[in-house]
């Protein structure tokens, strides 16, 4: 992990200069802390999205009802002298009474056409019942399922009644006539809105409801009774989508005071921005704007939808401010509906915030239904009142002198608010309530860029922010803007779609719909974004400030976001596959392949993975473009992540089940063959998707698999495969065919989680009794009995789970046979077909030491194995002369399933009885032909039970989708009637799409805030000063141990501590810093805390049982520990949470060396580990870590050392030994790049890895006469090599010399030896069961024999020894169990 200079320099404050100079642990890279190591690969839970409006609606019709009989006050209200009198901005004392109505209603609808132009407007003026009766069904019938609006004024007839009535005219105007609301609900319908501008217009909305309820429970009764009158009707509309608007409460008159209209809340709601500015010229304050009258208001220059206006801006600032309140005060779902769901509602509830802050001056208190809460006193208000103070304070100079207009600060200023929030707030606060401002800026040229760049700050916050952005209403607007030319909004755009498409896929049909895919092109083939400065000719370094996003992008990141937008547009999506296609998406990525920047690299190959993903032309256009062999150059790339990327464009490339041509073969062949060379890469990510890949081919050429099938299962029956181990140890068993007596152990968590099963964590007892064989005998506990699987829910043999036909012993000796039988009379497809090998590559990775890809492998295997078992059933009832023809190997239909295989009646067959097909006659062919030569027919199997299918039975199924043009069972899918249906307890058909979630795990890191600062990075985080103190701790040990070490150790035989371990120790390693130890035994780890003396942790590792685990390692013991663990086939496993009560977990494996057959498979526990090898075979597996520059070294039983990067999780060069015998020993110095091998032959070679294999041994030393138990090399500049045979000569060397430099003799017989890396001290185990320490002149300072305590009992044979790194304290362990620590004498310590 690097970090910034400054940061790594000066971690800790107040440090002596000692204490500084201990401080290089942040120097030191960590190895396996990358994302894809610390969290599961999978895609982010998808947010529930409640932003798109799922009804959008239009007000179409407006019914506008006037019953103002001008010239007659009503009867029960007494007007007050002056009075209110305007209507609708009119005087109707100014003319004659029936031009004033006629007048006024024309003047309402324009008001009203402001607002809402497109609707039908229906005026009816003082009108009798049923005159409103026609207006508004006719409008109803009108509007269908829309909008309608019915606006009444009351103000010329009486009070609404408590009965739930208004008042309309007679025809003669002699009377009033009440029309009751519920009829008026029936007649309009809903959904509607309704204004009500009378006296005590809350009464209306109380009926209103009131009848809306009665309605419902006569529903609810005609529903239960049939003979209801009711029940015979169309069913009536609900009320609950009707809105009302009304313009006080129910015990409220309006105000009657002359200076305001009289219709004041029909004004507030049509013509707003009027209604405020003199409203505001009317309050107190504004005597401080001097010089402004009610006249002067009247002659505001500008049109109110021209926002360079002084009146447009005024509206603008006006929309923006209300559209804020209401955001920041309703709930989210009200806000929706009410403020955008409907242009003309949402402006009316705009202005009716007005309307209550107005009115409610007056004491008069608008009511709305649904209610609101109350807004009147939010103080967005008072940024209003500023806005209108600045525009009428210029009015004066404007007006007689004719100055320019100074446009209102008040967008800038709310944009500084909303940045101050962005760059000053704490984590978890209530959202910026300047979010709807910056929504409306957005429409602003001049401020565009500003506003664009902090909501493009406030996405990348989290997912939160951008399902608050959507909800805002932000879509719209950024859809609109990807029309814009302005290249220099291109990187913000890109931006922010790549964060709304990271947390809502579905934008992608909008996106295709508005022709938005084509901007993303443009800017991914755009070689040139624009850079900061010199585009928008910035001048003020303040102009700078607020450009924080851009700053942080460059071209590369824009692209692969703008890359990102496009993988997201063509996933799963035909139409955007297409619309790409055409943009010539396949071209312009290829392209990019080559890309320095990672990132890029990865999201091209998964954009290319996922167009032609079940999209056949844009598969042929990239074979024209020769697409699958330029993403070859990614399968070596140096960031798993790109390669698992490139292992997924080529399997999709390969997975489309369109017809086969000859040339479509060879190509799918060719990926295949590329694919295949993986096998063996170092990041289970890459595997895990490689088996997808491979999965893809099987269901292509699902025929030709099938009969590989079934000649490897027939070889495994009839080859006696020769057991690695010597199958006579009592801790070996070979799989048990034809028995299906042995229980299944079921894997918990990924191995981790076996603590579960036992109560005091005694794992040998609770194992060794689960697993008993036909005899009943105990069965030493080991993985062949375990699912080699990640999950409970899918292991092999769970209860909730068929069995598979192929158990993973099975699988595990087909692999074995497969690499060392002559398997040459293959029949069907020639031995090295490519069918042949990539079973053999699925084979090899059913059995990766990493669970999920073994899981994995396994369901395609069985998949497969069930169908040629299957498809070889009906054979027998078939005539052989049908099968004499050949049929072309074309893939299956499309929607073929693999299935996770198992057999429906639950029985648990092993393979041998499965596999039902006898030898056939081999017919050969041509390995890249389309020829599949069919197996004749026999009457009846010999190994299976018969078989006799009847109708309904359960029997297993056949695969339904046999291949067009498939001859090999003569019969198609109509067989069904005869050899049983598909029933419903089969469940082992899983969709072809085996998924790893890589692609929507690789898309969260664009849902994720890239602007923050790594939680490692910030001086202030928790994570960073753990850091510290452990660093700290770290030199404190250093210290510590250098000052007892530099006073000389003359003894080391004080026992700190002694206990029992689980299993005989053959492994043990001190962490660096930690009390903690950890002890290996052949299959798990023990960790003990040898302060306290108690045990903290057991696990089982996860080797298959004839396996052991023969070294181990700390990484990261500096920082968060990891402990690797090497097993003698060449397996390396990496674990993370142990010792700390926290449930083990594996974070990687692989197979460090493969052709490695592991020689002491099942050692048995008596023996000693260094015991007589010429008997035991190999050194298993051994390894030396370099913290320093993150590489591994590994060797044992093979003949090379190979190195393993562990920042690229690759193999980066094998370094060829020159010897026939195994290395036994290896150590390395990263300074001088040096690499020491102790051999098996008493050889000691020196290899400098910066050389080419053929040159880059340097020195080969043949002083020991047998095989060498340590070859240790000093970690100094011109450190000397040590090196100790078993004879017990210790030699010492220099590199630079051929011969050796001294000679020390200890004990003959050694079992174990180790060197102490600070103090010179070695020491010395023995099979003669005692331990020697010798210091470097060869003195020997200790001989240990017998334990403390327990009566003086005497050691074991010792099986492993190891030196503290630092401290002065010896861990020894030998064959009877136990584990015991030495150190010096205690004045010492």
């Amino acid at each position: 992990m690097k970090m910034d200079a400054e940061l790594l320099h000066s971690p800790v404050v107040g440090l002596s200069e000692e204490e500084e100079a201990d401080m290089s642990d942040w120097n030191l890279p960590l190895a396996f802390m990358k994302k894809r190591h610390l969290e599961k690969i999978e895609g982010s839970k998808a947010l529930a999205q409640s932003w798109r409006m799922k009804d959008r609606m239009k007000t179409v019709s407006v019914a506008l009802v006037l019953c103002l009989n001008v010239g007659v006050d009503p009867p029960d209200v007494v007007k007050t002298s002056p009075c209110a009198r305007l209507e609708c901005w009119i005087d109707p004392l100014s003319m004659s009474p029936q031009k004033a109505l006629e007048t006024i209603g024309a003047n309402l609808q324009k008001q009203y056409e402001n607002w809402q132009p497109r609707a039908r407007y229906k005026q009816s003026l003082d009108p009798t019942v049923d005159e409103v009766k026609k207006l508004c069904t006719s409008l109803r019938r009108n509007a269908k399922e829309e909008r309608v609006l019915f606006h009444y004024n009351g103000h010329g007839v009486p009070r609404p009644t408590v009965n739930g009535e208004i008042w309309v005219f007679n025809k003669n105007y002699t009377q009033y006539i009440p029309l009751s609301i519920y009829d008026l609900q029936t007649w309009m319908g809903s959904p509607s809105i309704f204004v009500y501008d009378c006296s005590n217009a809350g009464i209306i909305v109380k009926s209103f409801k009131q009848f809306a309820l009665q309605r419902e429970q006569e529903l609810e009764v005609a529903a239960i009774n049939p003979n209801h009158p009711l029940a015979q009707m169309p069913l009536p509309p609900s009320m609950k989508n009707c809105i009302q608007l009304a313009a006080c409460e129910a015990n409220e008159l309006l105000p009657m005071n002359p200076d305001l209209p009289a219709d004041l809340f029909t004004s507030c709601l049509t013509t707003p921005i009027k209604i405020a500015l003199r409203w505001f010229c009317m309050q107190k304050s504004a005597k401080l704007v001097p010089g402004v009258t009610l006249d002067l208001i009247e002659k505001i220059p500008g049109r109110l939808n021209d926002r360079r206006t002084p009146l447009g801006e005024l509206n603008w600032i006006f929309t923006a401010i209300t559209d804020t309140i209401a955001w920041n005060v309703l709930p989210r779902d009200l806000f929706q509906k009410l403020f955008r769901q409907d242009l003309l509602v949402a402006s009316l509830f705009r202005n009716f915030l007005l309307a209550e802050r107005i009115m409610r001056s007056y004491n008069c208190t608008p009511v709305s239904s649904p209610r609101l809460p109350p807004t009147y006193m939010h103080a967005m208000w008072q940024a209003w009142d500023l806005a209108v103070d600045i525009c009428l304070s210029q009015l004066p100079t404007i007006i007689e002198e004719g100055t320019a207009f100074r446009h209102s600060p008040f967008f800038a200023e709310q944009l500084t608010a909303f940045q101050v929030w962005l760059t000053m707030g704490v984590e978890n606060r209530n959202p910026p309530e300047q979010l709807p401002i910056v929504l409306q800026v957005l429409l602003s040229q001049v401020h565009r860029l500003r506003a664009l760049d902090l909501l493009g700050c406030f996405l990348d916050l989290g997912p939160w922010a951008v399902s608050l952005a959507l909800s805002v209403g932000i879509f719209p607007y950024v859809l609109k803007l990807l029309q814009s030319s302005a290249r220099e909004l291109r990187p913000l755009l890109v931006f922010i779609w790549a964060k709304i498409l990271a947390v809502d896929s579905s934008c992608q049909a909008d996106l295709v719909k508005d022709n938005g895919h084509k901007y993303f092109l443009s800017v991914l083939a755009d070689p040139y974004m624009p850079e900061l400065g010199n585009t928008w000719g910035l001048t003020s370094q303040k102009d700078h400030e607020w450009m924080c996003l851009l700053a942080l992008q460059d071209n590369a990141e824009h692209r692969t976001m703008a890359v990102f937008i496009l993988a997201v547009i063509v996933n799963s999506y035909n139409t955007g596959q297409e619309a790409c296609l055409q943009g010539n998406l396949i071209a312009i990525c290829l392209e990019q392949l080559s890309d320095p920047h990672p990132l890029l690299r990865q999201w091209v190959a998964i954009c290319l993975g996922r167009i032609w993903q079940n999209f056949d032309s844009a598969r042929w256009c990239g074979v024209r473009d020769s697409a699958h062999e330029k993403l070859y150059s990614l399968l070596s790339d140096p960031i798993p992540e790109v390669r698992c990327a490139a292992v997924f464009a080529l399997g999709t490339f390969v997975g489309n089940s369109a017809e086969r041509t000859d040339h479509s073969t060879t190509i799918d062949h060719n990926v295949a063959m590329m694919l295949a060379q993986l096998i063996n890469d170092g990041s289970p990510v890459v595997r895990k998707e490689l088996v997808v890949a491979l999965s893809h081919l099987v269901v292509q050429y699902e025929s030709n698999f099938c009969t590989v099938a079934l000649q490897f299962m027939e070889e495994e029956k009839n080859y006696a495969a020769p057991s690695p181990a010597n199958t006579t140890e009592p801790g070996n068993l070979t799989p048990v065919r034809e028995s299906p007596a042995i229980p299944r152990l079921r894997s918990v968590n990924s191995y981790t989680n076996i603590r579960a099963a036992t109560t005091a964590r005694n794992l040998n007892k609770s194992l060794q009794n689960l697993n008993l064989n036909e005899e009943g005998g105990p069965v030493t506990f080991s993985p062949g009995n375990l699912s080699a699987s990640s999950s409970a829910s899918s292991t092999l043999g769970s209860p909730d789970n068929d069995e598979y036909i192929l158990s993973f012993e099975t699988i595990d000796k087909m692999r074995r046979v497969s690499s060392y039988s002559s398997l040459n009379s293959l029949i069907g497809v020639s031995f090295n077909s490519v069918y042949t090998q990539i079973w053999r590559v699925l084979l090899h990775l059913a059995a990766d030491p990493f669970p999920e890809v073994s899981d994995l492998a396994m369901k395609v295997l069985n998949s497969i194995a069930y169908k040629a078992t299957m498809n070889a059933r009906p054979q027998k009832i078939l005539d052989s002369g049908s099968l004499t023809q050949s049929a072309p190997a074309s893939p299956t239909s499309k929607g073929t399933l693999i299935h996770q295989a198992g057999t429906s009646n639950g029985a648990n067959r092993s393979l041998s009885r499965c596999s039902g097909s006898p030898p056939i006659p081999g017919v050969s062919s041509s390995s890249l032909t389309n020829e599949v030569p069919k197996p004749p027919t026999r009457d009846a199997p010999p190994t299976r039970p018969p078989y006799t299918p009847t109708l309904g039975t359960q029997g297993p199924p056949h695969s339904h989708q046999f291949q067009r043009t498939r001859k090999m069972f003569d019969k198609g899918p109509d067989q069904m009637t005869e050899d049983g249906e598909e029933t419903p307890g089969h469940r082992n058909f899983i969709s072809m799409a085996l998924q790893t979630g890589l692609c929507d795990w690789s898309a969260k890191y664009f849902a994720q805030p890239v602007m923050k600062i790594p939680e490692e990075h910030d001086m202030e985080s928790q994570v960073r000063k753990e850091r510290e103190w452990r660093f700290l701790r770290n030199a404190g040990v250093r210290r510590q141990s250098q000052r007892i070490i530099q006073r000389g150790i003359t003894r080391l035989d004080d026992q700190i501590f002694i206990n029992r371990n689980p299993g005989v120790p053959s492994v043990v390693k001190f962490h660096p810093f930690n009390p903690c130890i950890a002890v290996a035994d052949k299959d798990s780890i023990c960790f003990w805390d040898w302060e306290k003396g108690e045990r903290l942790d057991y696990f089982y590792n996860g080797n298959p049982r004839y396996t052991r685990i023969t070294a181990m390692e700390y990484l990261n013991g500096h920082d968060c520990s990891l402990l690797l663990t090497a097993t003698d086939d060449g397996a390396l496993r990496i674990w993370k949470n142990f010792a700390d009560q926290r449930n083990p977990e594996m974070v990687t494996a692989w197979q460090g060396l493969s052709d490695m057959l592991p020689s002491t498979r099942g050692l048995a526990r008596r023996v000693s580990i260094y015991l007589d090898r010429s008997k035991q075979g190999g050194a298993g597996m051994v390894v030396d870590w370099e913290q320093e520059t993150g590489l591994l070294m590994t060797s044992g039983d093979v003949r090379v050392v190979r190195i393993w990067d562990t920042e690229r999780e690759m193999k980066v060069q094998d370094i060829p030994t020159g010897a026939d015998s195994c290395v036994t020993s290896l150590s390395c110095d990263p300074q001088r790049s040096l690499v020491v091998a102790g051999l098996g032959d008493g050889s000691v070679r020196v290899y400098d890895r910066r050389m080419g294999p053929n040159e880059c041994r340097v020195m080969t030393y043949r002083e020991h006469g047998a095989w060498v138990v340590k070859a240790h090399l000093q970690r100094e500049t011109d450190g000397h090599i040590i090196s100790v045979s078993v004879n017990g000569d210790v030699r010492f060397f220099d590199p630079r010399t051929p011969d050796s430099i001294n000679i020390l003799q200890t004990v003959k017989g050694l079992t174990a030896l180790d060197i102490h890396p600070q103090a010179n001290l070695f020491a010395c185990g023995s099979m003669n069961q005692f331990i020697a320490v010798y210091n470097s002149n060869g003195d020997v300072i200790s001989n240990i024999k017998y334990y403390d305590g327990f009566m003086g009992q005497r050691i074991g044979a010792i099986s492993c020894l190891a030196f503290h790194p630092y401290w002065p304290h010896l861990a020894v362990g030998s064959n009877d169990y136990y584990m015991s620590i030495y150190s010096a004498e205690k004045r010492l310590r």
